[in-house]
């Protein structure tokens, strides 16, 4: 097998300023956003090595960047985490990281063969269900963002390290039955995975099944530094937190990110979790509209002004003594997250106390088989 060359989706505007810089046969953009969405959303000027192509979209016009894979592998886990992590980990992610994008890769040439009219959205009256995923993009193969892997060039410097962890593992990949698998990752499980089905298209992949993780329990700022970049670092309560909301509060959120009327929230109840704790399925009681909602990543964005940590929350009603109907609600959870596949501050705990990147991957991808393909 050759070494693939992808399109990254960096950035949809009205106007896209390039700098070209002849010296190291790179390119720096301007204002390109990071964290769409999340809370440290913010822009940045980056940097990128390889091409560039600029194509209308949407009425607006959209950049992209053609890069080999392992330049594209040498930035994701330098943007990801920390360009001076533990070695091992850093080739556990070189790992999962080329096994998603070729798996995507995979999935989006046999979408185009097929006959398969792909939605992630079921609706009826009484439930609005939907995942996110990568079919969202047809022009690229995947995004820079959070949506798919981070992708920020070489803007945060790469270390050898990094470089060392590429080439240590060049054209390593996890399979399953013979098929590269679609390895997903997120930053703190809360002590336990979340299955694959629950949390995108309802299909079972045993390599992604929900595993019992003791190692994301920690503090220890060296492990943190190592998967936390300065901007995620400003969140600090991912592995048990709690988020409250007044009445007012909740019933105003909900109604503009679901563009739905509820009234006054009387109960948000949990009707189907996955093995982690995470909520798949949850119905929002108002006093003028009830409706069941999912999956696990649509819950936390109508839950947020941004996105809540994770869906992997009990919920607390607090009430005055003069109304039946809740005055506060408090979410108390875990985890950061979807919490499928690698939890990579788990990984990281693994790293330090000298697992190897073999064994990483054998503790976050169960059945799966490393092998090298180019």
């Amino acid at each position: 097998m050759k070494k693939p060359v992808i399109k990254v989706g960096i950035l949809l505007a009205d106007e896209i300023i390039v700098k070209k810089n002849p010296s190291n046969a790179s390119f720096v953009v301007k204002d390109v956003p990071i964290g769409i969405d999340f809370h440290w959303e913010r822009k940045e000027d980056q940097e990128f090595k390889g091409e560039f192509e600029i194509v209308p979209e949407a009425g607006k016009k959209r950049l992209i960047n053609i890069v080999s894979i392992d330049d594209y592998l040498t930035s994701v886990i330098s943007s990801e985490m920390s360009a001076n992590g533990f070695p091992e980990l850093l080739k556990a992610h070189a790992v999962i990281s080329r096994s998603w994008l070729l798996a995507q890769k995979e999935k989006a040439a046999e979408l185009q063969q097929s006959d398969v009219n792909y939605a992630s959205i079921t609706e009826t009256e009484e439930e609005y269900i939907r995942w996110y995923d990568r079919e969202d993009h047809a022009l690229f193969d995947v995004c820079a963002d959070d949506h798919c892997q981070r992708y920020q060039g070489i803007t945060r410097a790469s270390t050898p390290i990094v470089q060392e962890a590429v080439d240590a593992t060049l054209g390593e990949v996890l399979l399953y039955n013979d098929k590269i698998c679609d390895t997903r990752f997120s930053k703190c499980c809360g002590g336990i995975t979340e299955t694959f089905e629950n949390c995108w298209e309802p299909v079972p992949h045993p390599y992604l099944e929900s595993i019992q993780d003791s190692f994301c329990n920690t503090q220890d700022k060296k492990i943190l530094n190592q998967v936390l970049n300065n901007y995620d670092q400003e969140t600090e309560d991912f592995y048990r937190w709690k988020v409250s909301f007044t009445q007012a509060e909740i019933s105003d959120l909900i109604k503009r990110k679901t563009g739905w009327d509820f009234g006054d929230i009387i109960d948000l109840i949990p009707m189907e979790r996955g093995a982690s704790g995470r909520i798949i399925k949850l119905k929002i009681v108002g006093n003028k509209l009830s409706k069941i909602i999912g999956k696990e990543l649509f819950i936390r964005k109508v839950l947020s002004e941004s996105h809540l940590y994770s869906s992997a929350f009990d919920v607390e009603k607090t009430f005055d003594s003069e109304n039946s109907i809740p005055n506060g609600f408090t979410l108390i959870g875990s985890g950061w997250g979807h919490g499928v596949g690698l939890c990579q501050i788990g990984a990281a705990v693994m790293a330090k106390e000298a697992y190897s990147y073999q064994e990483i991957l054998a503790h976050y991808f169960p059945h799966s088989t490393l092998k090298k393909i180019y």
